[in-house]
């Protein structure tokens, strides 16, 4: 972990033993971003916290204890509705809400738009663009990062097609945080699902903490891409991730 922030100047850096009879790309980060979120929600002091999506995140939150939180807001940076308008499964916002009795402000919007024209008809709501004020407010926020290869989580679960995938892959994507997607520079994608992803921006890595969740062989040109360029300013990983991001 000490090397980890020294290579990257981040601001945290916790690694957690790897299991090597796992193939689970959650278990032991869940655990240890659990008691780092806890941690910040325990704070005297009022506080923002903006969350991401994916499973790892809501492994984490489903290891929360129940408190008493109403001086905090926990706002989601990303929409909450699939392409069928049902409740995106991953989206953490209520689940949140439920255990800690903050206030929560979530995104009622889709992941991606159908346009960029509809994307901007949707931010340019007076709600929409008080949640995006708030987000950009916040004093940590912890998101995952999704890998694009074939097993996409944008993909898998229903937010982008294969046509769009490979159009992604051939334009060098390696990652995305919140439907942000970025090649192994870390820069955005310019263009295509880009466009249209009615995320907020991720919050500032000069004034706040932004803390990834992530592991795994396949997740690891993300990460590296994601802690070169400075998307985030935190990780929570395991051994063997670390390692690989090390060179060793």
């Amino acid at each position: 972990a000490s090397r980890l922030r020294s290579r990257f100047a981040l601001d945290l850096a916790e690694v957690v033993p790897t299991d090597p009879g796992s193939t689970s790309t959650t278990i032991g980060i869940a655990e240890a971003a659990a008691v780092e979120i806890e941690r910040w929600l325990r704070s005297e002091t009022p506080i923002v916290m903006a969350i991401g999506t994916g499973r790892t995140l809501k492994a984490a939150i489903e290891q929360l204890p129940a408190m008493e939180c109403a001086k905090h807001r926990v706002v989601s940076l990303t929409g909450n509705i699939s392409p069928d308008g049902s409740a995106a499964i991953y989206n953490v916002i209520f689940t949140v809400a439920d255990r800690i009795n903050a206030r929560s402000f979530p995104m009622p919007l889709p992941v991606i738009a159908s346009s960029p024209e509809e994307r901007q008809m949707l931010l340019s709501q007076p709600m929409i663009q008080s949640t995006i004020a708030l987000a950009a407010q916040a004093d940590v926020t912890f998101v995952g990062i999704g890998e694009l290869g074939p097993r996409a989580p944008l993909f898998v679960d229903g937010f982008i097609t294969d046509a769009e995938l490979k159009a992604l892959q051939k334009a060098g994507a390696v990652g995305e945080i919140v439907g942000w997607v970025f090649d192994r520079d870390g820069r955005l994608i310019d263009g295509l699902t880009n466009d249209r992803v009615a995320s907020a921006q991720i919050p500032s890595r000069e004034k706040s903490l932004v803390v990834a969740l992530a592991m795994g062989e396949r997740k690891l040109p993300g990460i590296l891409a994601a802690v070169t360029r400075r998307l985030v300013n935190g990780l929570i990983t395991d051994e063997r991730t670390a390692e690989a991001l090390l060179g060793g």
